[in-house]
C-alpha cells in the first residue's frame, strides 16, 4: 500500500508541472512569470524558454538573458549574439547583441546566457515593438518572437 501511495504522489507531482510554481494569473488565462531583472519576458515556444529584454536607458544599452520556461534559472548558449530588430517611429533597426561573459558566473563568450547591444538612440526613445530573430538554444531553434518594450519599462 505505501508503495501505491508513493507513486500516486509522484504522479500527481509529475502531472501538476507549473502547479507547483507560485503564478500570477493575467486576465486572459494562463500564468505568468516574473522577470528576475525587472524586465520584459518574451516566450521562446511553447513555455520551454524565455529571453528577458532589460532596458537600461541611461546607458543606451539593451540586454538579454536567456532563461529557462519559468524564468528561474540561466539557460547557457553558444550563440555569438541575438539578432533584435526594433519599429521606432516608423523606422525598423537592427540591434546585434552580442554575447557577454561573466566572471562572476564563469560564463564566457560562446557559453553564456547574458548578450548585451549599446546604442544612444535607446536613451531617448518611447516605446516600442521590435521581433526577435531565431535563437538556437541546445540544437533547437526559436524565433522569430515579437515583444513590446514599455519606456518605463526595464
Amino acid at each position: 500500500m505505501k508503495l501505491f501511495l508513493s507513486l500516486v504522489f509522484v504522479a500527481a507531482a509529475l502531472v501538476s508541472g507549473c502547479a507547483k510554481h507560485d503564478h500570477e494569473k493575467p486576465a486572459s488565462g494562463g500564468h505568468v512569470h516574473t522577470a528576475p531583472h525587472g524586465g520584459t519576458l518574451v516566450e521562446l515556444g511553447e513555455h520551454a524558454y524565455n529571453l528577458e529584454l532589460v532596458r537600461e536607458g541611461e546607458a543606451g544599452k539593451l540586454v538579454a538573458y536567456v532563461l529557462d520556461g519559468h524564468a528561474e534559472n540561466f539557460i547557457r548558449i553558444a550563440a555569438p549574439s541575438i539578432e533584435v530588430v526594433a519599429q521606432t517611429g516608423g523606422q525598423r533597426r537592427v540591434l546585434t547583441l552580442a554575447a557577454t561573459a561573466n566572471v562572476a558566473t564563469g560564463e564566457t563568450v560562446g557559453s553564456t546566457s547574458q548578450f548585451e547591444v549599446q546604442a544612444d538612440w535607446l536613451k531617448t526613445i518611447g516605446d516600442f515593438n521590435g521581433e526577435i530573430g531565431v535563437v538556437d538554444i541546445r540544437g533547437t531553434k526559436f524565433g522569430p518572437a515579437a515583444f513590446s518594450l514599455k519606456k518605463g519599462a526595464k
